[in-house]
């Protein structure tokens, strides 16, 4: 039984990363490439805040009830959006430091570069 749970928990998460967009907006935003357009991502939680708001409204004037999934959803991704800006930030900084350092190793500041990779 825990086998089989296993399995559909892997096939659904697999599912999830290859086809939910903002999953694949976050696997492109996680790349080196892409990491400058963290922030930007960032603009996408303003539609999902909408829709969650417009299902509560909706919800809240006698619509159905299953609504408030799609609420969970929106919330859910709404999340997710806003908290890859500060993160890609952060791994964008962290990665232009990994490169300068290579850099100045490379350049031949071997004095530097020893006390830099030491430090590490």
């Amino acid at each position: 039984m825990i086998r089989l749970i296993w399995a559909a928990s892997e096939h659904t998460r697999y599912l999830l990363r290859r086809y939910m967009p903002t999953n694949i907006l976050l696997d492109a935003v996680r790349t080196r490439r892409g990491l400058k357009w963290g922030v930007p991502a960032m603009l996408l939680a303003v539609p999902y805040l909408l829709v969650a708001n417009v299902c509560v409204q909706i919800v809240d004037g006698g619509g159905p009830g299953w609504l408030h999934l799609v609420v969970l959803w929106a919330i859910w991704n709404m999340l997710k959006t806003l908290w890859i800006g500060p993160v890609s930030v952060v791994l964008l900084i962290r990665a232009r430091l990994r490169e300068a350092r290579a850099g100045r190793i490379q350049s031949g500041d071997h004095e530097e570069g020893r006390a830099l990779a030491s430090a590490s």
